[in-house]
């Protein structure tokens, strides 16, 4: 690794370290507003991602946003994402006095109908809301909860975020380990939260449309789904306006098996792309729009 580099990640992770203490001192209230200003320091200095935001936002809904919408949604993504990250590393110490008590919830019986079958529960979601905290307060409520991560470019921040969520009792599997583990795992009768969001190359993916633009959409989740015949159901946590949280919980996703697996793995991975659309929509600014969805191009059209 180059000299640059190495000092460039030892200073972030000594800020990050710098973080997580001060978080961990304060009161939750100065601790989350300590991650709002985070937050907006980042927004406002970080030029390149507000231009990102806009693009984004732009190729989804076009005309029906106007710049300022734009604008305020970006710049309250990067607040709320600071006040969660507030809330993340204060997990160890405060997760059951503080934090539990400020989530409600709304759907749970999908959530336990589906964990009964005791095929596995997929828990879909992605990066919107306070997702960390969604698989935490899962597992706080008895269910054994896994979460697919995917390995961190610093060893150092990566063991931090596997200790913190080991330290509330979630199991983490990283991208790189063998499928199996999770299909025992789901075959057990077990939660395996993943994120299905993202454009990423790591992972094996398929073309879906997600907000009307086909986009490389992991797959792997669906496919270890099906394989164990377990259940679909996209969930959120998201940041309410007075600083608390609430978790959606939509109906499972269920479709008629077509006897082709690879159709199957398609229009499971479509309609619960199309479920978890429906909540970044209405949560616009909890969603990470900074995040090319449509990086990959491909010719196809459905």
């Amino acid at each position: 690794m180059r000299l640059r580099k190495r000092i460039k990640r030892d200073a972030t992770y000594c800020l990050v370290l710098l973080f997580v203490r001060l978080c961990n001192l304060l009161p939750r209230r100065a601790a989350v507003c300590l991650g709002a200003w985070l937050g907006l320091a980042a927004w406002e200095l970080i030029v390149r991602e507000q231009h990102r935001v806009h693009r984004h936002l732009s190729l989804v809904y076009h005309e029906k946003l106007s710049y300022e919408q734009r604008h305020n949604i970006g710049r309250d993504f990067f607040v709320n994402s600071g006040k969660n990250l507030a809330d993340i590393v204060r997990f160890r110490r405060f997760f059951e006095t503080e934090i539990k008590p400020l989530v409600s919830t709304e759907g749970l019986e999908h959530w336990e109908a589906a964990y009964r079958r005791g095929k596995g529960l997929i828990g879909v979601t992605g990066h919107i809301g306070n997702f960390e905290l969604l698989a935490a307060y899962m597992s706080s409520l008895g269910y054994d909860v896994a979460v697919i991560g995917r390995e961190m470019y610093d060893a150092r921040l990566d063991r931090l975020l596997i200790e913190n969520r080991q330290a509330i009792g979630l199991t983490n599997i990283s991208t790189i380990d063998s499928p199996r583990k999770a299909l025992t795992w789901l075959k057990s009768g077990k939660v395996l939260g993943v994120l299905i969001d993202t454009d990423s190359s790591r992972v094996r993916s398929m073309f879906i449309p997600a907000f009307g633009r086909m986009a490389n959409t992991p797959i792997g989740q669906t496919m270890i789904g099906l394989k164990a015949g377990s259940v679909f159901v996209p969930s959120a946590c998201l940041r309410t306006e007075d600083n608390r949280y609430r978790i959606i919980i939509k109906p499972p996703v269920e479709i008629e098996p077509s006897g082709d697996f690879e159709s199957d793995t398609y229009e499971l991975t479509l309609r619960c792309t199309k479920a978890l659309e429906e909540i970044i929509d209405r949560y616009k600014n909890q969603w990470i729009w900074l995040h090319n969805r449509w990086r990959t191009k491909n010719s196809f059209r459905p």
